[in-house]
């Protein structure tokens, strides 16, 4: 029988943020690689962590060759956080915080002084996706760590123009998969020792619309894999950091979980969090009965968890006080590979992550030119 994959926050993508947390001098708290501390002792010129937005090993092993400058520069395999979500793993990796510090759980929160279900990252209603003033959040955004940088490595960026960041001077936006490339090029040539974070929103986009066995999926990879080589092959004393911030897997079914009118009864609010990591807040006095009518029905699909005893098992991680938004109970997609319809407007994807299945794991990939 397949077991779920639970975070291990000492080798999980996060402990790359720690590790270089650590090498620029910004204080660090939590554990860090070794294999990577290492490689970062060497002081390479320019130092560049790349987050491809949902190449974890399920979709490299699914689409790379083995003889592949990604895939064949695997060093270590490591858990993404829970829920395997961008919201949740991307703050983590800017912020060098666990889940259960930071609270970006997924990818639409309830606000209990607004009664609301918020998408949190395009403030947005996540009951009609339309644009929402957001008053009294729960939520702040924590400073990232490489803005606290002491070091003689300049910071640079490269984001999509939705990411919020603080330095704007330092920060390079471009839009398409060449516009990324093109973007590292130019400030890896710039004259300085450099810390550069560069994050594409792909290949997850791609997949979560045509799946992770798809032909578009399969091109795209192999065109990023292709663009990552000509930037190792064009530039000496460079340290090449890659990761993902999960991954992602074919969805085989939908369970209409809003259209079961029993169930939406016993609930405060429609169900939040993601598709395969679905939270509920229950009305008081029903808390067993909710309990006993999903398991019934969804058992083979989902996995009921108490939210408080995921919270005590550390899943989203060893301390915090951000628990409290994850509601009394967490539903964790299981092996069927399907997820949750939790809204009207809730997309059915072919692809897409938040499990605790393959989407958890991630590779850390080191691509290395000394000088």
């Amino acid at each position: 029988m397949d077991k779920f994959v639970f975070p291990d926050f000492n080798n999980s993508n996060l402990n790359i943020t720690s590790t270089l947390a650590e090498f620029l001098n910004c204080g660090n708290d939590k554990p860090t690689i070794k294999i990577l501390k290492d490689e970062l002792n060497k002081y390479y010129k320019n130092v560049i962590f790349i987050c491809l937005d949902g190449l974890g090993m399920n979709p490299i092993n699914i689409n790379l060759d083995d003889n592949s400058i990604l895939k064949n520069n695997i060093v270590m395999e490591l858990t993404s956080t829970f829920p395997s979500t961008t919201t949740n793993a991307t703050t983590s990796l800017l912020t060098n915080k666990y889940p259960l510090e930071h609270g970006w759980f997924g990818w639409s929160m309830y606000f209990e002084k607004m009664n609301k279900n918020i998408n949190i990252f395009p403030k947005t209603d996540s009951f009609d996706n339309k644009k929402i003033k957001i008053t009294d959040s729960p939520l702040k955004r924590d400073e990232y760590y490489f803005d606290k940088a002491n070091s003689d490595y300049k910071v640079y960026t490269i984001f999509p123009e939705y990411v919020e960041v603080k330095n704007k001077n330092n920060n390079h936006i471009f839009e398409t998969t060449e516009g990324f490339f093109t973007t590292i090029r130019e400030v890896l040539n710039k004259d300085s020792k450099k810390f550069i974070y560069a994050y594409y929103g792909e290949p997850d986009s791609t997949m979560h619309e045509y799946g992770v066995t798809s032909i578009e999926a399969h091109k795209l990879i192999n065109e990023l894999d292709n663009g990552i080589k000509r930037l190792y092959d064009e530039f000496d004393d460079t340290l090449f950091i890659i990761t993902a911030d999960h991954g992602q897997i074919d969805i085989e079914g939908y369970v209409d979980l809003y259209g079961d009118k029993k169930l939406m009864d016993m609930l405060v609010i429609y169900p939040y969090l993601d598709a395969r990591a679905v939270a509920f807040k229950v009305k008081e006095g029903k808390l067993e009965e909710f309990k006993n009518y999903f398991n019934s029905k969804y058992n083979d699909d989902f996995i009921l968890y108490e939210s408080k005893e995921l919270i005590d098992m550390g899943v989203f991680g060893p301390k915090g006080d951000m628990g409290y938004l994850l509601g009394d109970y967490i539903a964790i997609g299981t092996f069927t590979n399907k997820t949750a319809i939790l809204t009207p407007v809730s997309h059915k994807f072919k692809g897409h992550h938040t499990s605790l299945t393959k989407e958890m794991m991630v590779p850390l990939i080191l691509l290395k030119k000394e000088r």
